[in-house]
């Protein structure tokens, strides 16, 4: 949107609430946000600013709306509230309305929300929503400290930032009315809203920090591209109406409009996502692919010695990998056969590949490639004679020999895999598998 208008986007940090407020936090939002380019190299972008350094003209607000009558202090505690109404569910019932208090520690301030009449919210999403104001309880706008509340604290940092559209969650709907009334309470025109659709899991509950994960860095650690994350997340409540989903995230921005967002729960699908990421991955130079793994090929994520990484041999089978990788992580399970002094034998892919017969199935297999040219093709027909002598098919005869050199049944292509990898290297590891099979 900020894009779109030659507009500006303000990231605001709203830190009033020093529980909920860590340092810590808030650096990541920030690079979160500059992992998918949101960030001061930007011209539409300007922040971080932090809620807590409005203060002072946030009680300035406070003062006026009292002084100008919109607002009035309130003594009335929970539980007179609840004796007055005989229920503690019930909202406020405007007993202080009239009594003209002053400010004294301990009295919260209050606005008086109309008792005729209805707040309509111009929404680009939902249209307009209407609210009876008589349905509107009068609400706290500044603490018995005289601290403003979250709502009141908003409203001042919007009208200072000269904002103009409010794009957040539907769940700040109902919140909406209140600070319309308080913009114009304070001589401003309201905003524009727009309510985006809550986000919902696989089980259709909405995304909740305490059961799922939403942190945008958590997914990029596990090896999602920047560019993959925002091109899914761009569909989130939205579509380019083409049925084309993975585009570059420009022509995305060029084609988007608020007003066609969905109203509806949008499903976060993790599955999706990564299939989107797989094609990011394909879609990189090989290059940028080599560039993009380099952090997954060091210490902590590699499983190898520091020393025993080679980035030549890396390089000659990145290809290979990234026509298969959905995820970045993954790079480590491909490779690192061609790292480590031994391979990691995955149990169930030996227990899969290993059945009676194997022992003589790679028996044969180790007399034969040892006489083989050491290139893909020769190796691959060495292997089509062994499979043939033992009435299989290629692929069920590779298995064995795949899961002794390589530790597992998924993988780079065996045969240039083995050329890669040597055969010294190879007839050790196949020695090395037939000891374990003749042990067991």
């Amino acid at each position: 949107m900020a894009r779109q208008s030659g507009g500006t986007f303000v990231l605001r940090i709203e830190d009033t609430d020093a529980a909920r407020n860590k340092p810590e936090w808030v650096d990541g939002i920030i690079s979160a946000l500059a992992a998918i380019g949101i960030n001061e190299s930007d011209p539409t972008f300007e922040g971080p600013y932090f809620q807590s350094q409005n203060a002072e003209r946030q009680r300035e607000a406070t003062e006026r709306l009292f002084a100008e009558g919109h607002a009035y202090y309130c003594d009335c505690t929970r539980e007179a509230l609840k004796e007055r109404t005989g229920s503690e569910h019930l909202g406020y019932d405007g007993f202080c309305r009239d009594r003209a208090l002053e400010y004294a520690p301990g009295r919260a301030l209050r606005f008086r929300t109309p008792d005729q009449g209805e707040t309509v919210v111009t929404d680009l999403v939902r249209g307009t929503p209407t609210f009876p104001n008589n349905a509107i309880e009068d609400f706290v706008i500044a603490r018995g400290d005289g601290s403003p509340v979250f709502l009141l604290a908003n409203v001042v940092d919007d009208l200072d930032q000269r904002i103009t559209h409010v794009i957040r969650g539907e769940e700040h709907l109902s919140n909406t009315p209140k600070q319309q009334l308080m913009w114009e309470a304070l001589g401003a025109r309201p905003p524009l809203w727009a309510h985006l659709p809550v986000i919902v899991n696989e089980k259709r509950q909405k995304l909740s920090k305490r059961r799922d994960k939403v942190a945008l860095e958590d997914y990029l650690v596990e090896g999602y591209l920047p560019d993959a994350m925002a091109n899914y997340l761009m569909l989130l409540g939205w579509g380019p109406g083409d049925d084309v989903e993975v585009r570059p995230y420009p022509e995305l921005e060029r084609m988007f409009r608020i007003e066609d967002v969905n109203t509806s729960p949008a499903f976060f699908d993790v599955k999706k996502l990564t299939a989107f990421n797989g094609e990011y991955i394909r879609a990189l130079s090989p290059e940028a692919f080599v560039t993009a793994c380099a952090p997954w090929l060091a210490a902590p994520y590699a499983p190898w010695r520091p020393d025993a990484f080679d980035q030549g041999v890396f390089e000659a089978v990145a290809p290979l990998a990234q026509t298969r990788l959905a995820l970045l992580s993954e790079i480590t399970s491909y490779v690192d056969f061609l790292f480590l002094d031994e391979p990691v034998h995955d149990e169930p892919s030996w227990n899969k590949a290993m059945k009676p017969g194997a022992a003589e199935l790679l028996g044969d297999a180790r007399a034969t490639l040892a006489d083989a040219a050491w290139e893909p093709e020769p190796l691959k027909a060495a292997m089509e004679a062994v499979a043939a002598g033992h009435g299989l098919k290629l692929g069920k005869a590779q298995a064995p020999v795949r899961v002794a050199v390589m530790g597992r049944t998924v993988g780079l292509p065996l045969f240039e895999s083995l050329a890669t990898l040597g055969r010294d290297r190879t007839l050790a590891r196949l020695d090395h598998a037939l000891g374990r099979l003749a042990g067991e």
